[in-house]
């Protein structure tokens, strides 16, 4: 059985990575100026290489395929993380409004110091997930308040108040972003719905150490979340002090998310859908689940953005809103199976 269930596991991470590699694959050929594959790989080597070519990969395609990659690797990990922590598979970062509270403070930074999404120095850039961090503290904070009854986390209050919360930063948004000049206004709408045509190395840069730092942490604790799926007594009676690791698991998320959503905007769903379908494939423990919710998420970002970007060539459709498109069904059905 170990062996039937470990063949089970990397199968599932053989089938997500053919998936990524052949998407990205895809992705940095085709499109208005295609390439061949000796081309890209020329260019790549730099063995002759052009000056289109060069424009094509490293300054348009090669930067968006990564950052479709380091998105959905985080926002994956960080919706297994806060589905273990609640204990509610239908927890999502974007439905608690840790999205919404971490894009909020984004664009007030924008309306503020003036960081638009083209027009950003690398010094403001930086400090994008900070505010973000800032906002989804905030969403998180918000959320424990109203969800936390005598020491406990109720779950069944959980996701009308992340409704509630998320609805709130969404009407600051709103508010904030009319409050710009209209092109600035423009960048931001598109910013918001999770649109991530407009990347570059420098947002490559600004979330990837919050990714190499905090996703090897939450993976160290594997075993506290799986601990933390008992009834809270039973979880003290383990030896795990159930609060503060709840704390610093959530810090971690929201950390996560916040740098996600500081280059890309909201997009949702892939932190409710990875880990679901990754606890399917590989099971509960969540030593397996976390790599295998970034592989899926990694996945889906990937493919939808090459389907936002393709099915309406030339014009292009927001990742968040390809994503949204498939993952409210799949949040309907969800809700209908927990009910049952």
């Amino acid at each position: 059985m170990p062996r039937t269930a470990r063949f089970k596991r990397w199968t599932v991470v053989t089938v997500s990575l053919f998936i990524i590699l052949a998407a990205s694959y895809i992705s940095v050929t085709n499109g208005t100026f295609d390439m061949t594959v000796a081309e890209v790989i020329k260019t790549l080597l730099r063995i002759d290489p052009a000056p289109e070519h060069d424009l094509v990969i490293f300054d348009f395609r090669l930067p968006r395929i990564v950052i479709a990659i380091l998105l959905g690797l985080g926002l994956g990990v960080a919706g297994a993380v806060i589905q273990g922590i609640v204990r509610n598979p239908l927890a999502d970062p974007g439905m608690l409004g840790i999205n919404a509270g971490a894009g909020s403070a984004v664009v007030l930074f924008m309306f503020l110091f003036q960081g638009t999404i083209t027009g950003a120095s690398f010094g403001s850039i930086m400090l994008m997930p900070l505010f973000g961090l800032v906002g989804g503290l905030i969403a998180a904070a918000f959320i424990l308040l109203f969800t936390i009854d005598k020491g406990r986390l109720d779950s069944q209050r959980l996701i009308l108040v992340g409704i509630a919360v998320s609805s709130g930063f969404g009407a600051l948004t709103l508010y904030v972003s009319l409050k710009m000049n209209p092109s600035d206004f423009e960048m931001a709408t598109v910013w918001l719905s999770g649109s991530i045509y407009n990347a570059n190395w420098q947002f490559i840069l600004a979330m990837l150490p919050w990714l190499i730092i905090l996703i090897p942490l939450i993976w160290s604790k594997s075993l506290v979340l799986d601990v933390m799926q008992l009834e809270e007594l039973s979880a003290l009676g383990a030896g795990v002090r159930v609060h503060r690791e709840r704390l610093w698991l959530l810090l971690f998320s929201v950390g996560i998310v916040s740098a996600c959503v500081a280059v890309s905007g909201s997009v949702g769903f892939v932190g409710l859908i990875a880990p679901h379908i990754a606890r399917r494939l590989v099971g509960i423990k969540h030593r397996h689940v976390i790599p295998v919710s970034g592989l899926i998420g990694m996945a889906m970002v990937v493919v939808g953005d090459l389907i936002g970007k393709s099915i309406f060539a030339p014009a292009e459709l927001p990742v968040g809103i390809v994503i949204s498109i498939i993952g409210v069904p799949y949040f309907v059905y969800l809700l209908f199976k927990t009910r049952v």
